[in-house]
């Protein structure tokens, strides 16, 4: 790959934290108005990389050069008034602030730079989302607004900067639909018109070969190849990220004999007067793997939210083994037998302040309770149980949640739901942002659970990943069960169908 196009080159740069190397010795060049793609394993580099090129970290050693001119970021500020702008993996915005607010927080449009100008703000933030496709309301609270719809917001942010050279995308479609997705493909074509360069960090590797230009792998700090997109096969990016060929097994479709352990009937949800769920009903059977497929917005996590206790449902029956139950709160739900994994795993999943022990255990504590004292002895014995048996890698159980790569971090809110012994596993996104060898790993989690008589419901986005794993999957669409499949029914095509019906007759039934 030339680098004579490089509009930004990272040269034999190194990050040493305490125990870590997390680069060694990198050098990397971002082509101008090229998609730049950049792939690893988790805990292969590749946002410590970002972070060094958006001021987020400095380099421990190393030159960074910018239009061949040699630079130095203190901060995220030095790096954006440079034009490099940067949309994270986990999101990064103000709940309690408007989507407008985020899109122009820290560099917010002024008169005579005393007062905001809010008139102008809402100009660009309502044109940004056009140009998105997506119909937010500036004024809206981010708070309100579903994982999906926040990355739409984390995107506009970029996308309305005046001075924007360069763009790192990491995991910008984890939480997108296929449509929205290609909208965002659509707006990665615009910007590298006008000769912006993108980085782009994803573990979609087909999404990979339809969009980027150029490839650049990570393997334990180091970079290990590149390459031009058109030169290679997903197959050889797989092989270059985990150093040999990963094995997956082809997982045959069971068919259900287990007893009924769930029963959902004619289940609603009602939001801002408007139905989020209409008379959802269906049926899980022990040890079985069941699958909820639909389009962001179709309400896929407002069921778990619903059979949670989260947001108890307004109307419906569910049944537990037969015995029908007033689902009241999160508490009583666990006590039900019911554990849940969410899809944000940063911020609904992980407590960041406490390390992976106290993460594992912080569901289940009543379990290790001596009077009014934790027995740390029963406590430090389950999360090592924990540990070993989800296969989570770390060194001390001691170490801050945040030091582990996301697919391990994603091991420990599984284990963490676990340890509180449910009967029903709900699984939301199980293998979103993390890489081809930890998401097979989480897989194998999965179905090595329902062999032991657990019952679990997965959500996935990815057609591919649905299809994998469940051995029986609904279909909603626009809040309603739209289909459901099983055995041979079960293709792309048929989820596809189902999930773009956008009109139920005779009001959902």
């Amino acid at each position: 790959m030339d680098a004579s196009g490089a509009c930004f080159t990272v040269k034999n740069v190194k990050k040493i934290y305490p125990g870590t190397v997390a680069l060694d010795g990198v050098d990397f060049q971002i082509e101008t108005g090229k998609v730049n793609v950049l792939v690893g394993e988790n805990g292969a580099g590749k946002s410590t990389l970002m972070k060094v090129i958006a001021g987020i970290e400095q380099p421990s050693s190393g030159e960074l050069f910018f239009m061949d001119e040699k630079v130095s970021f203190k901060n995220t500020i030095e790096a954006s008034d440079m034009g490099i702008g940067i949309i994270h993996q986990e999101l990064s915005l103000f709940p309690n602030m408007t989507v407008e607010q985020n899109i122009f927080v820290g560099r917010e449009k002024t008169k005579g730079h005393i007062i905001v100008n809010q008139k102008n703000q809402k100009e660009i933030a309502v044109k940004a989302l056009e140009q998105l496709k997506y119909p937010i309301e500036p004024n809206s609270p981010v708070s309100g607004l579903r994982v999906g719809a926040q990355q739409i917001v984390e995107i506009a942010r970029n996308v309305a900067k005046e001075n924007l050279q360069i763009l790192i995308m990491d995991e910008p479609t984890s939480s997108l639909s296929e449509s929205e997705v290609k909208v965002l493909f659509n707006v990665i074509d615009d910007l590298k018109s006008k000769g912006i360069a993108i980085v782009y960090i994803s573990h979609r590797l087909e999404e990979v070969m339809r969009i980027g230009d150029n490839i650049t792998v990570l393997r334990d700090g180091k970079i290990v190849a590149k390459a031009n997109i058109k030169d290679i096969t997903v197959d050889w990016i797989v092989e270059e990220m985990v150093g040999g060929k990963v094995f997956v097994p082809e997982k045959s479709k069971k068919s259900i004999t287990g007893d009924e352990v769930l029963r959902v009937e004619e289940l609603c949800l009602y939001r801002s007067g408007r139905d989020i769920l209409k008379d959802i009903s269906f049926s899980l059977y022990k040890g079985e793997i069941l699958g909820i497929y639909g389009l962001l917005g179709s309400g896929r996590t407002e069921v778990f939210e619903a059979l949670m206790g989260i947001c108890p449902p307004d109307r419906g029956r569910i049944y537990l083994n037969g015995e029908q139950k007033n689902v009241k709160d999160v508490p009583m739900q666990i006590k039900n037998g019911f554990a849940l994994i969410p899809e944000d795993r940063q911020r609904e999943g992980l407590v960041q302040t406490l390390n992976i022990k106290k993460n594992l255990t912080l569901s289940s504590l009543q379990n290790y309770m001596k009077g009014f004292w934790i027995a740390k002895g029963v406590e430090n014995a389950a999360a090592d149980k924990m540990i070993s048996e989800a296969g989570i890698k770390t060194s001390n159980k001691e170490l801050p949640i945040l030091s582990l790569s996301g697919g391990n971090q994603q091991k420990v809110v599984i284990g963490k739901g676990l340890l509180t012994n449910p009967e029903i596993l709900l699984l939301d996104e199980p293998a979103r942002g993390i890489d081809v060898g930890a998401k097979a790993e989480v897989f194998g989690i999965i179905e090595k659970l329902a062999q032991q008589g657990i019952s679990i419901i997965v959500i996935s986005s990815e057609l591919k990943e649905i299809i994998a794993i469940a051995d029986r999957i609904i279909v909603l669409a626009a809040g309603v069960k739209s289909g459901e499949l099983s055995g041979d029914e079960i293709n792309e095509q048929s989820l596809v169908a189902l999930s773009a019906v956008s009109a139920i007759k005779d009001g959902g039934q």
